[in-house]
């Protein structure tokens, strides 16, 4: 049986639970070339053994269907977020709900990448909290552009969402416990940040979290038009801001 502290094999692997074979063997070989001890750049012999146990189980028809059950039964056993954090608290309990949202989403869009919709019976599920009181939480992270709301009113993460969370983590420790302890995440806790949820809420209401800045786009002047005869030093004549053909 696999248990809360091990290793999620797809998670490891970021693919989904229906990934392929096909797929499988092609995230093995280009992390086994990533993980081997022979790397000298990014070799790690934990993960490369981590990584060999994952596609054994994984590659295996009779095993992987053994433990995607046992997966399962362990999955419906994770303790929702609200035994964790405080969803109920006024102002403090309203930002701790959008980055409980922003964590679901985000492991989502990291393990099925291809599928990344999170239905609100989900959200409502992972969060241990009444989708009643969710409206005005999935509104504000849906006008900032954090998430977006599909027609079947599934949410998904988008690009500016995982700026924020990528970015933000290291000074929100709500945000990164929500991630390393929460079973969403499975990489080492960051560095403490600010306390202040004052903080968390500049973070969120902050439009410069974006990682991607698109540089300025400068009009370049029509090098065709010259108002100067280069052969004589005079007007070109031939240049005429007076349209004959309208008298403008």
């Amino acid at each position: 049986m696999i248990t809360a502290k091990a290793q999620d094999y797809y998670e490891f692997l970021q693919i989904s639970p229906n990934a392929d074979g096909d797929t499988i063997h092609r995230v093995y070989r280009f992390l086994a070339s990533r993980f081997h001890p022979d790397n000298p750049e990014s070799g790690n012999a934990e993960k490369f053994r981590t990584l060999k146990e994952a596609y054994d189980v994984l590659s295996s028809p009779e095993r992987r269907t053994q433990y995607d059950i046992e997966r399962e039964l362990e999955t419906a056993n994770i303790s929702p977020m609200s035994t964790k954090v405080d969803f109920m608290d006024n102002l403090e309990g309203e930002l701790n709900r959008r980055l409980a949202v922003l964590a679901v989403l985000y492991f989502r869009r990291r393990t099925t990448p291809y599928a990344p919709e999170v239905s609100l019976s989900e959200i409502e599920k992972r969060m241990g909290f009444p989708r009643d009181y969710l409206d005005f939480t999935t509104w504000y992270l849906t006008r900032k552009g954090y998430i977006t709301k599909a027609d079947n009113s599934d949410f998904t993460l988008t690009a500016e969402g995982v700026d924020f969370i990528e970015t933000q983590r290291v000074n929100i420790p709500v945000l990164n416990r929500l991630l390393t302890n929460g079973n969403e995440v499975s990489e080492p806790a960051a560095a403490p940040g600010p306390t202040d949820p004052a903080a968390a809420v500049q973070a969120l209401e902050s439009p410069g979290s974006r990682l991607i800045v698109l540089p300025d786009m400068t009009v370049i002047q029509d090098r065709r038009v010259n108002t100067q005869d280069r052969r004589s030093g005079g007007i070109d004549r031939r240049v005429d801001r007076v349209d004959r053909r309208c008298g403008n």
